[in-house]
C-alpha cells in the first residue's frame, strides 16, 4: 500500500471521528443547555487533541493534523457552550 493510500485511509478515519463532535455543538447550542455534558471529559479530549495535534505536525501527517484541528475546534465550542449554558434547564 502507497503512503498516499495510507493517508486517504486516515483521511476517512479522520472524518468519521471528527464529525461525531458535530451533533453535540448543534444541540448545546441550539438548546441553550447542557445539561448532561460533562466538561471535565471534554477538557481532557482536549488536552489529548492538543497532542495529537501536535503529534501529526512532527510525523508530517495531514490526516492527523486535519483531524485533530477540528476535532479541537468542536471541543472548544463545546467546552464553551457548555460553561456558558451550564445551569440552564
Amino acid at each position: 500500500m502507497s503512503d498516499f493510500q495510507i493517508e486517504i485511509i486516515g483521511l476517512i478515519a479522520a472524518a468519521f471521528t471528527t464529525i461525531a463532535f458535530v451533533p453535540q455543538v448543534i444541540k448545546i447550542s441550539k438548546k441553550r443547555t447542557a445539561k448532561g455534558v460533562s466538561i471535565t471529559m471534554y477538557v481532557i479530549m482536549f488536552v489529548g487533541i492538543c497532542f495529537w495535534f501536535c503529534y501529526g505536525v512532527l510525523i508530517d501527517s495531514i490526516s492527523v493534523i486535519t483531524a485533530n484541528l477540528i476535532s479541537g475546534i468542536l471541543q472548544l465550542f463545546i467546552i464553551i457552550f457548555a460553561l456558558i449554558h451550564r445551569n440552564n434547564n
